[in-house]
């Protein structure tokens, strides 16, 4: 005689994948998209989720890996039809925004920082300080352009011109993915892609984020009080793993808590 068992429906799983840190800055324990790769493609093929909610706590940095990882989270999410969400922390700035313009929705809390949808190249001068040193720097090339802005060297208008060509071109590629991801819910403020940043709800105003929300009671209200959490986070891997050497490792969290200073954090 054949035992009957009754079909029994499992809880909705979202997958939560943490984006921590500045984005390709640093060796140790930076957002890239070789790193995240491999937890992504977990998060959106581990059985089936409902959904794959972003935790984002970023500065920015990398244009490109920010690119790479954007266009992995929506190639992957086509392939699954899985929805993405995005929940802000302290800051989704810059390339931070961009890993977040990733998502279906951007949810941010009261105190968040988002935008800073622009490009910045720093470096510095130091070629007076080797003339009062008595230092010649000799640099020889193949090719005019190779010296460009070379800190050892004066700074040059036809360097700055080449220089700010670059820095548009990225800046249109950033403000295209914002228009397209973002369509039909962008304020009309020229100051949007200036690299200008906005709080909170603020930020919701000039439809940088949909609304005001944390991660669980937000998936709890979208797929009920039973849904259940996967957590994905990179694991930092210690400094003999990866030949650092201690000074090293300090260097690259100087770098990194200096990237977020510049939004007061």
């Amino acid at each position: 005689m054949k035992r009957w068992i009754p079909f029994i429906k499992a809880d909705p799983v979202v997958a939560v994948v943490r984006l921590q840190g500045a984005i390709g800055m640093g060796a140790r324990g930076a957002i890239s998209d070789r790193s995240l790769a491999p937890l992504l493609e977990k998060a959106f093929r581990k059985g089936k989720p409902a959904a794959v909610a972003l935790e984002i706590n970023s500065p920015g940095g990398s244009p490109v890996q920010s690119s790479l990882i954007g266009a992995r989270i929506r190639r992957l999410a086509d392939e699954t039809k899985v929805p993405v969400f995005a929940f802000v922390e302290d800051v989704a700035a810059s390339g931070g925004y961009w890993l977040a313009a990733s998502a279906d929705e951007i949810w941010a809390d009261d105190s968040s920082i988002l935008g800073s949808i622009g490009v910045i190249s720093s470096s510095f001068g130091a070629h007076v300080f080797l003339q009062r040193q008595g230092i010649e720097r000799r640099v020889h090339t193949a090719g005019k352009s190779k010296s460009m802005m070379d800190p050892f060297k004066p700074e040059t208008e036809e360097d700055v011109a080449r220089l700010n060509r670059l820095l548009g071109q990225l800046h249109e590629n950033f403000i295209t993915l914002v228009k397209t991801r973002r369509k039909g819910k962008l304020a009309e403020n020229p100051d949007l892609f200036t690299g200008e940043i906005w709080v909170g709800r603020h930020a919701v105003e000039q439809g940088l984020a949909d609304g005001i929300g944390h991660l669980i009671p937000r998936m709890k209200d979208r797929f009920g009080d039973k849904v259940k959490f996967r957590r994905y986070e990179q694991r930092k891997p210690l400094f003999p793993r990866i030949g650092m050497s201690v000074a090293q490792a300090a260097i690259s969290e100087i770098e990194e808590r200096a990237e977020f200073a510049r939004y007061g954090l």
